[in-house]
């Protein structure tokens, strides 16, 4: 027999073994594994995602708060990891059907075969998706606010706000009883996270000197201290979605999960990248520059945007839902300057307004839900979040005070909160 005629065999057998195998269901344990698997790599991503929240917002302040932002990421990160350990995983899932809180208790392993993956590899996973909450916050209230009452409302944030109002939905709680749909969280997480920095930047106040006296315009811009290390971490954010989205799949169990998280990734880069295209061409036409920053931002608002629902859009209702995302970038951001609130890395319009946007646009590819159960939903949540955030924040600024004084903020957060510069050259 000749080796081409072998070699036609060897392949016409594996082609049928391998659709066999493919279409048929794996045992109970192999299940078991692939899901705690998929959990634990694309939680890795998401985690992954507190350094490009950490490069982009050090890019894009001035090089007198950069370790300051640093010393605030691996901070909140630490504070959110310790917080849904000890109240917010049972706060979330340990809610009553239809209900609307859990319980204060701390997390414990319950892992059996028959829930299909780890308890602990879904704690992982939930935990960094807390985390990318309050990283959203972080960006926003940048090179003005101390870094231990910052530090408090983190912990209040990821321990009981967020878990809360997650698990409205993810927990099984009212919310998913209505019908509300929001896949990996372009509201639970990142409207919400957008929402608290929101109430913060209210609170807080703008910079030195960001604002003309009662004129909605802006001064000239502040200096980013780094944009290349803002585009690195604007490409990690990219990298770590597919985990944040995909790892969303829940499952890897069989032949159609497995083409469920490739769909959900080329929709994610889809999205990302019609975002950047459309910010780049509208910085342009409307403005005359095409800005850089917009651009980053235009990625992350088509990211946001297309995580209520990353599966069943078409490419083409991809690219549509985060070009929007993109747009909406570019004009959120000029919103917030003509309301005189200053929100240092553009969180606001990438998180909250292109999360709202992108939870309602859910509609478009899934008939299954209802237009009224997003509205009540976005309502819901957004409402919930700033209201406990402004309280929390109110609290702050009356006990021990939120923001560092006018010569310590022209001296540079780096020397009065941290005591290390980052650059022996600063503006």
């Amino acid at each position: 027999m000749s080796k081409i005629n072998i070699l036609f065999i060897t392949v016409f057998l594996s082609t049928i073994l391998f659709s066999f195998f493919a279409k048929a269901d794996v045992s109970e344990e192999t299940a078991y594994i692939l899901n705690s698997f998929l959990f634990l790599v694309c939680g890795f991503l998401v985690m992954w995602m507190a350094a490009g929240f950490c490069m982009l917002e050090s890019g894009l302040v001035t090089s007198k708060s950069v370790s300051t932002i640093a010393a605030k990421n691996i901070g909140l990160y630490s504070i959110s990891g310790i917080m849904f350990w000890l109240c917010g995983y049972n706060l979330a899932y340990g809610i009553s059907e239809g209900g609307f809180i859990g319980t204060f208790t701390p997390w414990s392993d319950t892992s059996d075969l028959s829930t299909g993956y780890s308890d602990t590899s879904d704690w992982f996973f939930q935990m960094v998706f807390c985390a990318a909450t309050i990283s959203i916050v972080s960006g926003t209230l940048a090179e003005r606010i101390k870094i231990w009452p910052f530090f408090i409302f983190a912990a209040v944030l990821t321990g009981i706000i967020y878990p809360i109002e997650m698990g409205w939905q993810w927990g099984g709680g009212f919310l998913a009883q209505l019908g509300f749909s929001d896949f990996a969280g372009s509201t639970l997480v990142h409207s919400a996270g957008g929402a608290a920095a929101l109430a913060g930047a209210i609170i807080l106040g703008p910079r030195l000197n960001r604002f003309r006296n009662g004129q909605a315009e802006p001064l000239e811009p502040y200096a980013a201290s780094s944009i290349p290390l803002a585009t690195l971490g604007t490409f990690i954010l990219w990298l770590g979605w597919f985990g944040f989205n995909g790892g969303s799949q829940l499952a890897m169990g069989s032949f159609d999960d497995v083409n469920s998280i490739a769909t959900i990734f080329m929709n994610t880069n889809l999205a990302a990248a019609a975002g950047v295209v459309v910010a780049a061409s509208l910085t342009r036409l409307v403005y005359g520059k095409t800005d850089v920053v917009q651009m980053l931002n235009g990625a992350l608002g088509g990211l946001v945007a297309i995580t209520a629902e990353p599966l069943m859009p078409s490419p083409l209702i991809a690219v549509i839902v985060g070009g929007i995302g993109g747009a909406i970038v570019v004009f959120g951001s000029q919103l917030l300057i003509r309301m005189q609130i200053d929100d240092v890395v553009g969180a606001i319009p990438v998180h909250m307004f292109a999360g709202i946007w992108g939870t309602l646009a859910v509609v478009i590819s899934n008939t299954e839900i209802s237009l009224g159960s997003q509205v009540v939903g976005i309502l819901a949540v957004n409402i919930f979040v700033f209201v406990l955030s402004f309280i929390i924040w109110v609290i702050l600024k009356n006990t021990m005070g939120i923001r560092i004084s006018e010569e310590a903020e022209k001296e540079g957060t780096d020397k009065v909160e941290i005591g290390v510069t980052a650059y022996m050259i600063r503006d």
